[in-house]
């Protein structure tokens, strides 16, 4: 048995949340429903126009919500990652290695400003980010830790890491690694900006093939160049042995190698969307590795990312995600 059950690698970003109307994105010119890169300058400019207002604070990054989503759930998880040796990179790995999740950044940190996202939420329950990279934008090959990686069952990276040259080397290197030593490996397309803007990039992330590709509607349609869900399905076919995309309130639509299965939808009342592609992630992941078949990890997976869009924030208390896999169990 290996000691992880999954090895990702990806940003590490100090989250802020903020609840925000639609004219407040009007107003800051700040485009809807995507993750945008910002200078530091620029989002101090937001955050300085949202000072009044309430926020959550949290360790986040797409691959970081998922595999503390996958622990959460009872298994064991590596991070590799980069903070800065600040305030806000101690509150960063505090925060992870409360969550049991392990790191290559428990001893060492490079001077510099942790990564911040700032997320806003709009009252129709959509997330819109802007990030400033800081010291993760430096994210290399020297975080990765081979025997780590080694002793997972799945390696997962997520797609932001294609807006950096060093981060995206690094995530080749580490799928040259998972397949040199037969660990499956796990994408995730992240955003539909990462497929309109980096497109080469993430392919060349995605290299031969991956066994397991994650995304919603829009990026799947965005790497297939279609608008047909039937034409995106043959096409994803040719980067993945295995998909899944999530369709939000439609479901998701699985691809296990064989045949396609429909997720029928668990219907709530959205709050706030932010995570709810990281939760699915970190529950379909904890089904495969526990052997489950795929019809049941991603009917555990729609149920987690149900829950976790009822409430604010990226991530639903330990006690909470157990309640959600009880039901499976």
């Amino acid at each position: 048995m290996r000691r992880y059950h999954v090895y990702a690698i990806g940003n590490a970003l100090v989250d802020m949340e903020y609840e925000v109307t639609v004219e407040d994105l009007e107003r800051l010119q700040i485009d809807k429903g995507v993750m945008t890169l910002v200078d530091e300058a620029r989002q101090l400019e937001i955050m300085a126009h949202l000072a009044e207002r309430p926020h959550k604070r949290g360790s986040g990054g797409s691959a970081a919500n998922t595999v503390i989503a996958v622990n959460q759930f009872g298994g064991q998880t590596f991070y590799s990652c980069k903070v800065a040796d600040d305030a806000l990179g101690q509150f960063y790995m505090h925060d992870l290695i409360a969550a049991g999740v392990d790191t290559n950044h428990q001893c060492e940190r490079d001077d510099g400003h942790t990564g911040r996202c700032v997320v806003l939420v709009t009252p129709d329950s959509d997330r819109t980010m802007c990030t400033f990279l800081g010291i993760s934008c430096e994210l290399s090959e020297r975080e990765l830790v081979s025997d780590a990686l080694r002793e997972a069952d799945y390696l997962y990276t997520e797609g932001y890491l294609v807006t950096s040259t060093p981060a995206r080397r690094a995530a080749v290197q580490a799928k040259s690694w998972a397949d040199e030593a037969q660990i499956r490996t796990a994408f995730s397309l992240s955003d539909p900006n990462m497929v309109r803007y980096f497109k080469d990039g993430l392919l060349e992330m995605i290299g031969g093939g991956v066994d397991l590709l994650f995304a919603n509607e829009a990026e799947a349609m965005g790497m297939a160049d279609s608008q047909d869900l039937g034409t995106t399905v043959e096409a994803l076919k040719r980067i993945a042995r295995e998909f899944a995309i999530t369709r939000g309130p439609k479901g998701a639509l699985i691809y296990d190698g064989q045949d396609l299965i429909e997720i029928p939808p668990v219907k709530v009342q959205a709050v706030d969307t932010v995570g709810a592609g990281d939760m699915f992630a970190g529950a379909f992941l904890h089904g495969l590795t526990q052997g489950w078949g795929h019809q049941r990890a991603g009917e555990l997976a729609c149920a987690a990312a149900a829950k976790l869009v009822t409430s604010l924030g990226p991530r639903l208390p330990t006690d909470e995600t157990k309640a959600v896999l009880h039901r499976f169990s």
